[in-house]
């Protein structure tokens, strides 16, 4: 192990360097039928040179907290834009599809009982919500509810605020609009406060992703921050991309090794004509550096919409060179369209977008016809299913022989509606849809989902539940990746009974929601999404909760095994593919002023892709005898190998100094010196 202290160059001050010793370191669903493989039924095009625009600005915001927070706007209904889908014919339901003869449905008092405890469970920012900043009372509907989980927080995003939690659910940031992170920043991400926003993990980098729409000003587009440091309330690198071409509705994000790719709707800048999807990439390696930035852009024909970008999930990355993966409905009721996006940010003309692909899957009716709205409530009006679209997320996961992709979209099930969800595999090769199932366990209409893959491939599917008999509810199901293709077996799990219903003058409900996996276990599931505490409009609330399969642990190289806990090989040292107890760390620095960046040399390979690391400070003063390992407080626990330390630089005379250890579900290594393994807190 390193460790490493500055003083500041004042007189009298000077740097410390000290090397310590090294350190160890039921069955509810009618499943479908096994889908076609993959086929191309057209020749599929290839499309090079992508267009490139350059951020319109960038630069690094303060610290949140040093923010104050962006004046609140007057209330709006923020207008769904329907995608056009010629060629769609709502076909007459017959017993023959798969989707027939629902069982019989279940009363509000004879809900099956819950098979998985929710574990995490508490009030997101909604109606009457209270943080550290204040209270928030809702001014826009929907809420477009979304969210994502990091080692220690959980960050949700709503129309038109957000706030970051810790995982018991205390918040410590928010409520704020979102446009806070641009206040100062100036042009149409400062001023105004549109929505759509989207944040997401960066599990690679351990940063966080936030984006909202702007389309207030013109040119409209995306404003889009990257947290400086693994700290969601600490300084941002801003961005705003421009989309000149016209309003970029609907814009959900994926984070990739080469990229942040974006997707949105686009339409004429009234906003009256659909045009077609513009997919664009980000340069995420400048972005995480807060260096000047690229986007990369393709746009499909105005036969496709609602593309979703992939995004990744778990310790394993995709495969060296691999493009990003992007889904959307086909034009026929029995089609996905799959589209892959190469990005040479070295030469752009080089940059590759491939596709449609044609992916042939069960005969699907999207659910409430061409209307999209006939989800009925108790006491309550009929609400929107936002059908004519793929659900967020396209959520990613690479294991060590297959790589998986698994996203939902809301279909007619008999008199109602269900969850229609895909998993995908062999995705750079030949796109196969892998399994397909439609969850209608009764006849309460199931829709709004997200999808997200553990560790061990288990999927998990969290819903919104309505019927004339009961007030929307908020639900999640799941399955083993061992259990029949096609079915959810671990029943109809409540996370918050719905007390209320949404008023007949507003329809509106979603427009999404997000499902994700904890980074630390790789096995917890965080859903969030919308409810009404009572009979009204514009008084949505929301809520996050957790869950847990049995039996899922840790699986360090994506082989299946797990860890010892769970009787696998993860900690054996004749596993090639596992990671082992951490190695000593090398090459501990700390250089730069004000900030300061701290690095350090990543584990062998040998270690694993699971090693985490903790890095710690506390105080120095000079000829003070040494550092407090007492007063030692935890900057990161996390996969990444640098960190920025955003403190304001020492006085003169004193130093900041710093520690870092590797730990993985093997082992916990050292600090190098029992007195500081004893008083330093756990940072993981």
């Amino acid at each position: 192990m390193s460790f490493r202290s500055r003083f500041p160059l004042s007189c009298g001050a000077f740097l410390l360097s000290m090397l310590l010793a090294p350190a160890a370191v039921a069955q509810a669903v009618t499943p479908a039928p096994a889908a076609a493989p993959a086929a191309d039924r057209e020749p599929v095009q290839v499309r090079q040179g992508a267009a490139v625009l350059p951020a319109e600005r960038h630069d690094l915001s303060p610290p949140l907290w040093l923010i104050p927070p962006a004046a609140r706007q007057p209330r709006v209904e923020h207008e769904v834009k329907r995608l056009p889908r010629p060629g769609m014919v709502a076909p007459p339901q017959t017993e023959a599809d798969e989707d027939a003869e629902p069982v019989a449905p279940l009363g509000p008092l004879t809900r099956r009982p819950e098979s998985i405890p929710v574990i995490a469970d508490f009030a997101g920012v909604g109606n009457g919500f209270s943080g550290p900043a204040g209270s928030f009372s809702v001014s826009s509907a929907p809420p477009d509810t979304n969210g994502d989980v990091g080692p220690n927080h959980y960050v949700q995003t709503v129309n038109t605020d957000f706030a970051v939690f810790n995982k018991v659910g205390t918040p410590l940031y928010g409520p704020v609009p979102i446009n806070t992170l641009w206040s100062g920043f100036g042009g149409g991400c400062q001023s105004a406060n549109d929505g759509d926003p989207i944040v997401l993990y960066d599990p690679i980098a351990d940063r966080w992703f936030v984006l909202q729409f702007q389309v207030t000003t013109q040119p409209f587009g995306q404003c889009v921050a990257v947290s400086q440091t693994p700290d969601p309330t600490g300084p941002y690198y801003r961005y705003s991309f421009t989309t000149p071409d016209g309003f970029p509705d609907y814009p959900k994000a994926g984070v990739w090794p080469d990229a942040y790719y974006v997707a949105a709707n686009l339409f004429n800048n009234a906003g009256t004509a659909y045009l077609d999807s513009k997919v664009c990439a980000y340069d995420r390696t400048k972005m995480l550096a807060g260096a000047a930035a690229t986007q990369q852009c393709f746009d499909t024909s105005s036969a496709y919409g609602g593309l979703l970008p992939a995004d990744l999930d778990g310790r394993r990355l995709p495969p060296p060179g691999s493009p990003n993966y992007l889904l959307g409905l086909g034009t026929t009721s029995t089609t996905l369209a799959f589209w892959k996006f190469h990005v040479d940010w070295t030469t752009p003309a080089n940059s590759t977008f491939t596709g449609p692909t044609t992916l042939t899957v069960p005969t699907y009716q999207e659910a409430c016809g061409f209307s999209g709205t006939c989800i009925p409530q108790l006491q309550g009006g009929s609400l929107d299913s936002l059908s004519d679209r793929l659900m967020n997320r396209f959520a990613y996961r690479a294991f060590a022989d297959h790589e998986s992709l698994v996203t939902n979209h809301s279909v007619t099930v008999g008199t109602s509606v269900g969850v229609r969800w895909y998993e995908i595999r062999t995705p750079n090769t030949t796109p196969t849809v892998y399994q397909v199932g439609t969850y209608a366990p009764d006849t309460s209409y199931r829709w709004m989902a997200s999808a997200a893959l553990d560790t061990q491939g288990n999927i998990g599917l969290g819903y919104s539940v309505s019927s004339s008999a009961i007030h929307p509810e908020i639900r999640f199901t799941a399955r083993y990746a061992a259990d029949p293709a096609g079915s959810m077996t671990q029943g109809d799990n409540l996370i918050i009974g719905g007390p209320g219903s949404q008023g007949s003058s507003l329809t509106r409900w979603g427009d999404y929601s997000s499902m994700s996996v904890d980074p630390v276990d790789d096995c917890t599931f965080w859903y969030t999404t919308m409810f009404i505490p009572a009979n009204g409009t514009f008084n949505w609330k929301t809520q996050v909760g957790s869950f847990k399969l049995p039996g899922c642990c840790l699986d360090a190289d994506g082989d299946g095994h797990g860890t010892a806990s769970c009787g696998g090989d993860d900690c054996n040292d004749g596993d090639d593919g596992a990671f082992h107890a951490p190695f000593e760390i090398a090459g501990l620095t700390a250089a730069g002023k004000p900030s300061t960046t701290v690095s350090w040399s990543g584990q062998a390979a040998a270690a694993g892709p699971g090693t985490l690391y903790d890095l710690v400070s506390g105080p120095l003063t000079n000829g003070g005898g040494g550092p407090n390992f007492a007063a030692a407080s935890c900057l990161s626990a996390s996969a990444a190998t640098l960190y920025t330390d955003a403190r304001p630089a020492p006085a003169s005379g004193t130093a900041y100094w710093y520690l870092v250890r590797g730990a993985n579900s093997c082992a916990v290594g050292t600090y190098g010196s029992s007195r500081a393994d004893s008083n330093i807190p756990v940072c993981h």
